[in-house]
């Protein structure tokens, strides 16, 4: 018993198939132990386990999304992580589309859980431009459609200038919510829930989607057309045929949401009023009682709320939508209705309650019966595990004869009187011995007394739990009929948005067919996503609900309990227990481990069942462990699977290493023989070149040996044959020659001609050190002579006066260097200018030498006067 009893420690036991004794109260102990410590996840073999703890606990951070990416399932803790990664892997590695199926009550955690699922594959999938776009808009697709219903709700008065109109002024929206008659039927807001917040998120988010600002003003503006449509109230009036009639009663709202749409409030009154009807080839107008109006109003914006949200759908599909030939592989997550039991139970809960009993099918079969079905196919002995097959209840619902909702559609296009009175006497007679059916006229039949089920209701025993529905507006909520004037209405409104939203509205695609009903609707939505999750392959999030007050930490074992049990999770760890943990057909098996055994490893020549047991024959399991179907290799232990991939994972290492090190001497060896080739004609060339210098060396030195050969005797036969003169003579033809050279060589590069360049070409020998000086001399000059016939008679003066100065105060005069640039100017006092000057100029004439001003002073009294 202690050691039994130490596997009920909340650390010990994160997979319940390891749990002993199995148990309800085990299994309740061991779920509660583990939320106590915040460990809020626990397996039953791959299907993961979530209690909501309403609050944020710190296990989501970018490091926990690393220590979950490609770890193996049961090597780490149990989180949400871990089945998240599962599913990418196998998506990614295996080719196999994907389906996370999320089931739980209302409240259990089931959004969060597609969230946190979401944003994990976001993070660890592939990166790129594209990518990354189309991840950024899947992820902030929630708060979009989350937010479209709080929206009008959430706006807020603008903080900044006073001239710009807020959003919900622009709405014409009251900041109290309590005004609209659609949302003060409760509270208006949750503590801790920043509305503005919220707000501001789902216009970013519609922003990153790729919403435009216009789209974005056109979805508020058709969500306020629907608050505001609960506020139109209608007031009873007669006409003076007596018959009953309807009027608005307060037209502000009416002209606010015209307004809203641009529509004339006329057309609006009377399609809300007033109603067309077609008899014998003739349209007559009716009019409606207030009822009936209150009736079209509410559908009119339940229609446009539902066709707003469609629109919203398949607005971000097209923005995430993947271009075409590219998509390769699906993963779906499905976060849907909670099952719900409330203490008055309609229309609504009826058909959520029928999607959850189709999920929890789904669930039996995949999980439980599929199971022991393919154990038998494959010939492995099993002992059979009991589990209650929902199929009988989901056959008592959707049956297209005799199911409940054929009877209910049956009802509502039956001529004649309709009510729920008829509709629940025709399911009395249809079910009265049906076990999962009772209704207080069976119950009479039965002589059971049960003060609990009223007249005007019936039950079901779901999978859940027994749940009591009232008939009442079941008929009506299933029509949910849109009269034609109201879809013409909005058909004929200038607001693009709305129109879009009523294309049966245009006059010319006018309709007699009756729409389909609700329930109809409904069923054949989940054939679909019935037929699409069977297409994939299934991994589980069950969601737990510990308590009813969404209380942070608080467990309440008798909720939990009562969800353990319709959940099913007894049976699935049953089955667990009793089956097999893993399948796998031989050939992939085969191909993923053979080389585990040095049998197998590379390749095995046999058939691949045969190799998957000599493979497992050479690894210490125990024979209870492994089962070998027809086409398949079955693994009892998860824990056996995960030796297996750590042994898989050692010898890859090993072989990744051995193709390393061969790798490794193959291109040490190619790289050694590139640089012995490289070293042999390195040498080849080196030597060739190496003989070429020598045997130029050579051949020079045989032309100089030559060259002075040939001068001996060229010069003993010159002595020989010419006088003793011949040499002065050829040294003065040598001396012309030279001084030719040079005089021709420097008519070629004479200096310029500007009198203050002083250069000249260096004589190339020293006997011609005079005749160069000589040229020099005689070449300024000349270009002096040149420079002086060039001059004006007026320079000519200037530069001789120059010169006299220059004899006069050469060296004599300390400025006279800086000022021998400067022209004279004759005048530098402006004496010509002084009027006494030329007063007195005019007197002495010529006679005038010198002059200049003065200042007098007077003596007695010392002013000074020019």
């Amino acid at each position: 018993m202690e050691a039994t009893t130490s596997l009920l420690d909340a650390a010990a036991v994160g997979d319940l198939v390891l749990l002993d004794p199995l148990t309800e109260e085990s299994l309740l102990h061991t779920l509660q132990e583990r939320f106590r410590r915040s460990d809020i996840y626990t397996y039953i073999g791959n299907v993961v386990i979530s209690v909501n703890p309403y609050r944020s606990l710190p296990i989501y951070t970018p490091e926990k999304v690393q220590e979950y990416h490609d770890c193996n399932f049961f090597a780490v803790k149990p989180h949400i992580y871990a089945i998240a990664d599962d599913a990418y892997r196998s998506l990614r590695d295996r080719d196999r589309d994907q389906c996370i199926l999320i089931t739980g009550e209302s409240g259990a955690g089931k959004t969060e859980a597609s969230k946190l699922v979401m944003s994990y594959v976001a993070a660890v999938c592939s990166k790129g431009e594209e990518v990354d776009k189309v991840k950024e808009q899947l992820l902030q697709s929630n708060p979009v459609l989350e937010g479209e219903c709080p929206a009008p709700r959430t706006l807020r008065p603008s903080q900044g200038s006073a001239r710009t109109p807020s959003p919900r002024q622009q709405l014409k929206l009251r900041q109290d919510c309590r005004h609209y008659g659609y949302l003060n039927r409760e509270s208006s807001g949750l503590p801790g829930v920043d509305d503005a917040a919220n707000f501001r998120t789902m216009q970013d988010a519609m922003r990153v989607i790729g919403f435009s600002p216009a789209e974005v003003t056109a979805v508020l503006e058709v969500t306020a057309v629907v608050l505001k449509l609960g506020n139109v109230q209608l007031s009873s009036s007669y006409q003076t045929s007596g018959m009953e009639a309807c009027s608005i009663a307060e037209p502000q709202e009416l002209q606010e949401i015209c307004e809203l749409i641009g529509l004339d409030p006329g057309t609006l009154e009377r399609a809300l009023c007033s109603r067309t009807v077609k008899a014998r080839n003739e349209m007559v107008l009716t009019t409606l009682s207030v009822p009936q109006g209150y009736y079209g109003r509410d559908a009119l914006a339940k229609n446009i709320y539902s066709r707003l949200f469609d629109w919203l759908v398949n607005r971000i599909n097209t923005s995430i939508q993947v271009k075409p030939g590219k998509q390769r592989k699906v993963m779906g997550v499905l976060d849907i209705y909670g099952f719900e039991i409330f203490q008055d139970n309609g229309f609504e809960q009826f058909i959520i309650n029928y999607c959850n009993e189709k999920l929890q099918q789904i669930f039996i079969l995949m999980t439980l019966k599929e199971e022991q079905e393919e154990y038998v196919r494959e010939g492995i002995q099993w002992t059979q595990v009991e589990f209650f097959d929902n199929s009988i209840i989901c056959n008592l619902i959707e049956n297209s004869k005799c199911g409940i909702l054929a009877m209910l559609d049956e009802e509502c296009l039956r001529p004649g009187v309709v009510n729920e009175d008829t509709f629940l006497t025709k399911l009395n007679q249809l079910f009265a011995t049906h076990k999962h059916y009772e209704s207080k006229e069976t119950q009479n039949a039965r002589r059971v007394m049960d003060a609990s089920l009223p007249s005007q209701c019936f039950r079901i025993h779901h999978y859940a739990g027994k749940v009591t529905y009232n008939v009442t507006g079941f008929i009506e909520k299933n029509n949910d009929l849109l009269f034609r004037d109201l879809s013409q209405a909005m058909w004929a409104s200038r607001h693009t948005l709305l129109r879009s939203l009523f294309p049966e509205g245009d006059p010319q695609k006018v309709s007699l067919k009756l729409p389909p009903t609700a329930g109809f609707q409904f069923k054949a939505s989940v054939a679909t996503l019935m037929k699409n999750l069977y297409s994939k392959n299934p991994n589980y999030i069950r969601c737990i609900k510990p308590n009813e007050t969404k209380t942070a930490m608080l467990f309440t074992p008798e909720l939990v309990l009562a969800q353990i049990r319709y959940l099913g999770l007894m049976e699935n760890v049953r089955v667990r227990r009793a089956g097999y943990a893993f399948r796998q057909l031989y050939g992939p098996f085969l191909e993923r481990y053979k080389m585990l055994s040095p049998r197998t490893w590379p390749r095995w020549p046999g058939s691949d069942r045969e190799g998957a047991e000599v493979l497992l024959a050479d690894l210490p399991y125990p024979p209870e462990e492994l089962a070998f179907g027809h086409t398949k290799i079955f693994i009892r232990s998860p824990r056996t699977l995960f030796d297996l991939e750590r042994r898989r994972q050692e010898r890859v290492s090993q072989l990744a290493t051995l193709i390393q090190k061969t790798f490794r001497g193959w291109r040490c060896r190619t790289q050694y023989q590139l640089m012995r080739k490289s070293q042999i004609i390195i040498s080849a060339w080196f030597r060739g070149h190496m003989q070429k210098n020598r045997y130029k060396q050579m051949k020079r030195s045989a032309l100089i040996i030559q060259a002075y050969a040939r001068g001996w005797k060229v010069r003993r036969e010159y002595r020989r044959y010419f006088r003793a003169g011949a040499s002065a003579r050829l040294a003065n033809f040598i001396y012309q020659r030279l001084v030719q050279k040079f005089l021709v060589g420097l008519a070629r590069n004479l200096p310029p001609l500007s009198v203050m360049d002083r250069t000249w070409p260096p004589a190339p020998y020293k006997f011609l050190a005079d005749a160069k000086q000589e040229l020099r001399s005689i070449f300024y000059r000349w270009k002096c002579k040149k420079y002086r016939e060039q001059l004006t008679p007026q320079r000519r003066a200037l530069l001789q006066t120059k010169l006299r100065a220059s004899e006069l105060f050469k060296d004599k005069k300390a400025l006279y260097p800086k000022s021998l640039q400067q022209p004279f100017q004759g005048e530098y006092l402006g004496l010509t200018q002084n009027p006494k000057y030329q007063k007195l100029h005019a007197v002495a004439k010529d006679k005038l030498v010198m002059a200049d001003t003065v200042r007098k002073v007077n003596r007695a009294s010392g002013k000074v006067s020019p």
